[in-house]
């Protein structure tokens, strides 16, 4: 079939029709299995496997188209003179075909050698070689109409100069099954190589590529194959009868009757192979949608069309490329300020400015970090302070706080902004107690002081316009802070504020202890602490 010489031009890298880099093609959702299997087999399994689908579907165009002249000429389209095919006329058309036949394979194997070079080669094609794929089915269709004209020419002259009807019978019937031929084999190859087309277009789209035949040229081709020549034959009839052929009123009815049925049968069939060249690409489209619908965003439509069918593949493909980007984005803005100050920008816009809320807070702070870095090798204090950090978030989220900020070693958790909390200090409360617990089970090495307090804080977005960060201010941020201090020279390592223990339902607040009145350092009133229970 070919050789598997690599080509001596420069290879095309995987790119898009603007020329910005993309990353080697992924493989695409099964929503037709040829093309799936088109990006995921070897380049050269691709070629055996289409050399035979391809080949048959040339021939048969070609098979059909000789057929079409054969039953014509001798059955249905009436003589000039009323006697039929000639020994001599059926002795040169096998004569040509035993040329013409193996002269069209030859050409047909010549358009297809470069296309499956490179696949045997399996590496990315050249500019030149996307080309010729996506031109291949029209340059089939071309090179075998180009066999049809010289055989028109051909029998239109080797017909006896006396008989001009004959000549115009012999030459238009061949003309138009060559126009049926090429009709036929542009539809045929075009979906046969969908997987080579598909292999093609994954590596990008050539800047210089002539227009394909889109939606409304494969339905006029479909057209012309099934209907347009059948009623051109019809005409024919009609012309042959007007100049004089002699053909009795039941010949006229069996040859009427025959196109007739000729044209409703092969214009079904050309008209859903043409149909079904749309659909297709419209239906992998549509099932990648349905996907996306889904949630699934992670999927493609496979392109393998070069016209505006392929377009819109492509373009599909984009725009889920897009909404990709801005899910990791999205993703990636929550994960550094939290879910629900993403969410609250993504509503209501990013502006400087806060908010007075009611809020809880809790502050908790690492103990003997500096020593832990000092004794122990970089990525074990990483990982244990991203297991630290890790416990901290799972606990304040499982009771619908968020971790405002980490700062070194310790991190600062809200309840109540920016959403509201049916019950913030509760909710504070109890996230202490937990992480205390969790922490001297599961991470014993490493101890951390816990504050906490609630009441009003001004919530909102802090810096400058073109850099800033959600934040809370206020008292009992500044407090929270104060009583973790404090909490480090205490056994229990946890301290509340009375403000947050008051604030807190009763079920909660039964699990805390009032104790000593102390005034904490940088404020000017004390602070009544409490302590679990």
């Amino acid at each position: 079939m070919t050789d598997g010489e690599a080509t001596s031009a420069a290879t095309l890298t995987p790119q898009a029709s603007t020329g910005a880099a993309l990353a080697p093609p992924r493989p695409l959702p099964a929503h037709e299995a040829v093309t799936d299997r088109a990006l995921r087999e070897p380049g050269g399994a691709i070629a055996r496997r289409i050399w035979w689908p391809f080949g048959a579907a040339v021939g048969g165009a070609h098979l059909v188209g000789a057929l079409a002249v054969f039953v014509l000429l001798t059955f249905l389209l009436p003589t000039a003179d009323g006697t039929a095919v000639t020994g001599g006329e059926l002795t040169a058309f096998l004569l040509f075909m035993s040329i013409g036949w193996p002269l069209g394979a030859l050409i047909s194997h010549l358009l297809w050698k470069p296309i499956g070079r490179w696949l045997v080669a399996d590496r990315p094609p050249t500019e030149r070689e996307i080309r010729l794929t996506l031109h291949q089915p029209l340059h089939q269709a071309l090179g075998g109409g180009l066999i049809w004209l010289v055989g028109t020419a051909y029998f239109t002259l080797y017909t006896p100069e006396e008989s001009t009807a004959e000549a115009i019978r012999v030459g238009t019937v061949i003309f138009d099954a060559g126009i049926v031929t090429c009709s036929l084999s542009y539809l045929l190859t075009e979906r046969v190589l969908r997987p080579v087309t598909a292999r093609a277009l994954a590596f990008g789209i050539p800047d210089r590529c002539l227009a394909l035949p889109g939606v409304r040229t494969r339905v006029v081709l479909a057209w012309v194959f099934g209907t347009g020549v059948l009623l051109a034959d019809m005409l024919l009839v009609a012309g042959l009868i007007l100049v004089g052929s002699p053909t009795t009123v039941d010949q006229l009815a069996e040859t009427i009757v025959v196109l007739s049925v000729l044209s409703a049968l092969i214009g079904l069939a050309s008209i859903t192979v043409a149909a079904r060249s749309v659909a297709d690409p419209i239906n992998s489209v549509r099932a990648a949608m349905e996907a996306v619908e889904r949630g699934e965003i992670d999927v493609e439509a496979p392109v393998y069309d070069g016209s505006e069918v392929g377009r819109l593949q492509a373009g599909f493909n984009r725009m889920v490329a897009g909404l990709r980007e801005r899910e990791q984005l999205q993703d990636l803005f929550g994960r550094h300020v939290g879910e629900d100050v993403a969410r609250l920008a993504l509503d209501r816009g990013l502006s400087l400015g806060g908010e007075t809320r009611e809020a809880a807070v809790l502050f908790v702070d690492l103990l003997g970090s500096t020593a832990m870095a000092v004794s122990r090798d970089a990525s074990t204090v990483v990982a244990t302070l991203n297991r630290f950090f890790g416990m901290v978030v799972e606990e304040a989220s499982l009771r619908g706080g968020w971790v405002n900020k980490f700062e070194g070693d310790a991190a600062l958790c809200v309840f109540g902004a920016p959403t509201g909390h049916p019950d913030a200090a509760a909710g504070a409360l109890a996230t202490g107690r937990a992480l205390r617990e969790r922490l001297a089970r599961e991470l014993p090495e490493a101890q951390a002081a816990i504050g906490l307090s609630a009441g009003t804080v001004v919530a909102g977005n802090v810096g400058a316009a073109e850099r800033f960060e959600y934040t809370v201010i206020g008292d009992p941020v500044n407090e929270a802070a104060r009583l973790t201090e404090l909490a480090k020279t205490t056994r229990s390592r946890l301290l509340a504020s009375e403000a947050i223990v008051s604030a807190a339902g009763s079920a909660e607040a039964d699990h805390w202890r009032l104790g000593d009145t102390v005034t904490l350092r940088g404020r000017g009133r004390p602070t009544r602490l409490a302590t679990a229970r």
